[in-house]
């Protein structure tokens, strides 16, 4: 048991090294010397390597691949429905940031929130849980493998976890919510310290 846990805990410390890479790298960049919290950049980031191809399926049922992406600002976070904290919570700011944000640059956004755990998060899951945080959030699910690959694409470490003691397993993962620009650019990293008000003035900062 302590192997395993040894064993997640320096694959999220991978996960957590490389993330901070490329908050640090936005950080080179930005004109504007972003809070430690929030890292942003008005034009995305040359070389930080985030997103990419993928093929999930929406909390109605309809296939959503990057595609349906392209074109808009996007917030995104990876997280799982049976989270007891974590992920409500971030869920909550993201919601909450687009009502701290300017009206006209928040109505563009489109937030999404993607499963790490696609075999408790289905389509009807999903659909009902979205539901409590933002009328326009966007559940995806798809396969493990299907999600294993959204997850690959933007450097997200995701792992079951169960023991003996744990009548249900749970899920580690890293948590960060992404801020895209309409072509897929990076343009900011939220980690849980971050505020709804440094999401929402990222947004307006960068939402075109």
């Amino acid at each position: 048991m302590l192997k395993n846990r040894l064993a997640r805990l320096a694959l999220l410390s991978i996960a957590a090294v490389a993330i901070g890479g490329i908050i640090a790298l936005i950080q080179i960049q930005s004109a504007h010397g972003p809070t430690p919290q929030a890292a942003v950049k008005s034009n995305g980031v040359a070389g930080a390597d985030i997103g990419g191809p993928f093929a999930l399926t929406d909390h109605n049922g309809q296939p959503f691949t990057e595609k349906n992406l392209a074109g808009h600002p996007t917030l995104i976070y990876f997280g799982f429905t049976f989270c007891p904290s974590i992920c409500p919570t971030e869920l909550q700011k993201m919601s909450a940031a687009l009502k701290l944000a300017d009206a006209g640059k928040a109505e563009k956004i489109m937030p999404v929130f993607i499963t790490i755990d696609p075999d408790r998060d289905t389509v009807a899951v999903m659909k009902n849980y979205v539901a409590q945080f933002h009328p326009r959030l966007i559940g995806l699910t798809g396969t493990q493998d299907d999600i294993n690959t959204a997850a690959r694409a933007w450097r997200v470490y995701a792992q079951k976890v169960q023991d003996e003691t744990m009548s249900e397993y749970t899920m580690d993962h890293s948590s960060y919510i992404y801020l895209q620009g309409p072509d897929g650019g990076l343009q900011a990293i939220f980690g849980t310290d971050s505020t709804a008000r440094q999401i929402a003035d990222a947004i307006n900062a960068n939402a075109k």
